[in-house]
């Protein structure tokens, strides 16, 4: 019947956005640009630390530059639209610039995933090999293991904007999204998303399963290091280097699990909408303030700067 029928392409898409409330919209813009400002501020910052203090050109903070650079995208590709519609009435974002802000999405998250990943293994050769930890990250490893996060973010981006090109959009161009994300676009295709969605999920939980088992393989081999040493204060100093990126882990992957690791008919707007803002756009904010509030080398970094 789909090659019977007339389709009639849409041009752009609607996005319903939060709230239709202007009152709510009016505190949300505020709340949003003054998150994302905080965003801005705390990831360029970081970044500048990092290259400005030479005592940080290490391994972590290699990959903690890396870290805000993939935050700072990630805020922008989502922030600034988001505000633009808490704004206007129109609402309307064109069908490429759609599919260019999902692709880009899919990219730096999937990218951040390994990144994590990266980092997990990072400190896995810090604790538990110390004494052969500068020939494990050595510069070129490290350079490798970051292209190698872009390009497992590229190549997911690459197969799910080739699964979304076959869509068709004959019914309703209304995203009832403050975003272009996935689960909503493919409620709104006319085609048979069933192949497509097996495709995506396939690519999405690899890359997931595949970070995860990295960063809890890691984490098991720290812990078991850190059972075995008998020093409380030795032990308390060791897990200090982990808590901050075992946090960053937590928030980043509980957010992504509660919202796309169950069947896309359960999608919720309400539910879904207040996981998609905390991880689109508050925890770009919080890891800056993970990371260098609980860290001692980057505070110190920080007034040798400024002193500089």
């Amino acid at each position: 019947t789909m090659g019977r029928r007339n389709i009639t392409q849409v041009s752009d898409f609607i996005l319903m956005g939060l709230t239709d409330s202007e009152e709510i919209r009016l505190v949300l813009f505020t709340l949003f640009l003054l998150i994302y400002l905080i965003t801005v501020l705390g990831n360029v910052g970081m970044i500048l630390i990092i290259s400005l203090d030479s005592r940080l050109h290490t391994p972590m903070y290699f990959f903690l530059s890396h870290l805000s650079f993939l935050d700072l995208s990630y805020s922008s590709v989502i922030t600034p639209k988001t505000l633009d519609n808490l704004l206007n009435s129109t609402k309307n974002i064109s069908y490429p610039n759609c599919f260019i802000q999902m692709s880009c999405f899919i990219f730096l998250g999937a990218t951040e995933c390994f990144l994590l990943s990266s980092m997990a293994y990072d400190r896995y050769a810090a604790i538990c090999n110390p004494l052969h930890y500068p020939i494990v990250m050595y510069t070129r490893r490290c350079w490798s293991l970051v292209f190698g996060c872009y390009l497992i973010g590229f190549m997911d981006s690459f197969v799910n904007g080739l699964c979304m090109s076959r869509l068709h959009f004959c019914k309703s161009n209304i995203i009832f999204h403050f975003f272009c994300d996935l689960s909503p676009i493919l409620a709104l295709s006319c085609t048979d998303t069933h192949d497509i969605e097996i495709i995506i999920s396939t690519f999405a939980g690899s890359s997931l399963v595949l970070s995860l088992l990295t960063i809890a393989v890691s984490y098991v081999s720290i812990l078991s290091t850190i059972l075995k040493i008998t020093s409380t204060s030795s032990k308390q100093k060791v897990f200090s280097t982990c808590a901050s990126h075992l946090l960053g882990v937590t928030v980043f992957y509980g957010t992504m699990i509660f919202t796309y690791l169950k069947p896309s008919k359960s999608y919720s707007l309400g539910k879904d909408q207040i996981a998609s803002v905390f991880y689109t756009i508050v925890i770009p904010m919080l890891n800056p303030l993970i990371y260098s509030l609980r860290n001692k080398e980057v505070k110190n970094a920080l007034s040798r700067v400024m002193q500089k």
